[in-house]
């Protein structure tokens, strides 16, 4: 059987932000086995698996992708909706729109240390949408 749903994260500012509890208070109810894709809706964020216990974590990644698709490089065309537009498209690339998570036992089967990220590359991004679909 398949279930979808669609949800809103609440806006966060640039950054990489952990968003695991938001994303499961949002799903309707996992089936005993199965598999979870997210699917962010938009095309200057994230989605992301990673580090959940040390917020450390979060600001070393914000600033690697600050360092390497560093704003305003002079070769950059699209830059009318401002400086951190472009730079968050292409990090948006690099991380991807979607991640896939087992279903095991009623619950998301992610690792002991491994939270779901939402990459916020745009300095105001806003509101996120996120297609949840369910398999099992």
């Amino acid at each position: 059987m398949v279930t979808q749903t669609e949800f809103t994260l609440r806006p966060r500012p640039r950054g990489v932000h952990l968003v695991t509890a938001e994303v499961v208070n949002n799903l309707p109810g996992l089936p005993q086995t199965g598999l979870l894709n997210l699917m962010i809706k938009h095309t200057s964020a994230a989605l992301a698996i990673n580090e959940n216990a040390d917020p450390d974590v979060r600001e070393d990644l914000n600033a690697i992708f600050d360092k390497l698709i560093p704003e305003r490089a002079p070769f950059y065309l699209h830059t009318f909706e401002g400086p951190d537009d472009m730079p968050a498209h292409a990090k948006a690339v690099i991380v991807g729109p979607s991640i896939s998570i087992p279903i095991s036992r009623g619950r998301l089967n992610l690792g002991t240390w491994q939270g779901i990220y939402l990459c916020e590359f745009r300095n105001h991004g806003g509101p996120r949408n996120i297609v949840a679909t369910i398999i099992g």
